[in-house]
């Protein structure tokens, strides 16, 4: 064996980490292409084959090939000679809707649809694409995504804070680690929720067979996520669907999605939770084709970040933003508030 088939990545300074995927500790013996399709969005099998069959495959700094079984506690990496499409960051003119800017920072109303990192199958068009053309010198934050503080989905609208400086960055980024920020989102979920308002509080972690979503882990698997707490509040109860409010006291991934669907009201039309199915309601035909047409009126999970607060990093006072329900939720709603007068009237 050659000494170059023997040395670990990090001593071979011609290839990029592209991915890393730790095993759990219950994790099944599974060939590693099969383990990878699951984690790696839009991948196929044959492309993570060839990938194998390349060396760009490793598990414990070792290539491996696509028959190779995972076993609890891998630590399974795809290794390429270019650095990753996302570190190749293309400024992009296109139009951001800044409400709010200055020397250290700028709060931007992210529109449903803009995705705001380069990612796999999101190389081009997103926020960061747009920031890094608008503004120089961004810092980056700790994962080197220049200005990120925090991040919302791709089709969740609503409010971000990006920083312009090195100082501002640590500074907010100290904020949300420490749940001191304040984020309020809006939300239409499916099912009427009887109590006014509550507390939702579980452990999200991957989903152990849908690796594009995330769980509640409870129990004796409660370790298998991170701490989670999301508040709501009621602000109109709409027959089969309800808006709500949700303050979060943390931030994991699709938290609000995860936990609303843990308490059996997954949100309106959020096809990577199920909410793009009728989940409450009547078998009448005329209700399909209604909600059919509220499904194309707000085409995306009905999920808009409306406020958010911070102190700012240099004059140390709060400051507090919102941002307007945006159009499609507020015409999903209006339909949902009509359908409601003519059939409980």
């Amino acid at each position: 064996m050659s000494t170059e088939e023997i040395v670990g990545p990090e001593e071979r300074d011609d290839l990029h980490e592209h991915f890393r995927f730790e095993a759990g500790s219950g994790q099944v013996p599974l060939r590693v292409d099969k383990f990878l399709m699951n984690f790696v969005e839009n991948a196929t099998r044959n492309k993570i084959q060839q990938a194998a069959k390349e060396g760009s495959v490793w598990v414990n700094e070792v290539p491996v090939k696509s028959n190779y079984k995972v076993k609890p506690n891998d630590v399974v990496r795809v290794m390429f000679s270019h650095p990753p499409y996302e570190q190749l960051l293309t400024p992009q003119n296109i139009p951001i809707d800044v409400v709010y800017e200055d020397d250290d920072l700028l709060v931007v109303n992210k529109e449903a649809g803009m995705v705001v990192h380069p990612g796999h199958g999101n190389y081009e068009g997103t926020l960061i694409n747009a920031l890094i053309y608008h503004f120089e010198n961004l810092p980056n934050n700790s994962s080197d995504r220049p200005g990120l503080v925090h991040r919302i989905d791709k089709d969740t609208s609503g409010l971000l804070v990006v920083a312009k400086t090195e100082a501002a960055m640590t500074h907010l980024a100290k904020q949300f680690f420490d749940k001191t920020s304040k984020r309020e989102y809006v939300a239409l979920v499916w099912g009427n929720i009887e109590e006014d308002s509550g507390t939702i509080e579980g452990n999200i972690g991957r989903h152990p067979k849908n690796r594009l979503q995330n769980t509640v882990w409870d129990g004796e698997e409660a370790d298998k996520g991170k701490p989670a707490v999301t508040h709501f509040e009621v602000i109109e109860r709409l027959g089969y669907v309800t808006l709500v409010k949700c303050k979060l006291e943390t931030g994991r991934t699709h938290q609000i999605r995860v936990h609303m669907k843990y308490i059996g009201h997954t949100l309106f039309n959020d096809e990577r939770y199920g909410g793009d199915k009728i989940l409450k309601g009547t078998t009448f035909t005329k209700y399909k084709q209604f909600v059919d047409n509220c499904f194309k009126t707000l085409p995306r999970q009905a999920l808009h970040a409306r406020t958010l607060g911070f102190v700012h990093p240099t004059t140390n006072k709060e400051m507090f933003f919102e941002a307007p329900i945006p159009s499609d939720i507020n015409d999903c709603v209006e339909r949902w508030r009509k359908y409601g007068s003519q059939h409980n009237g």
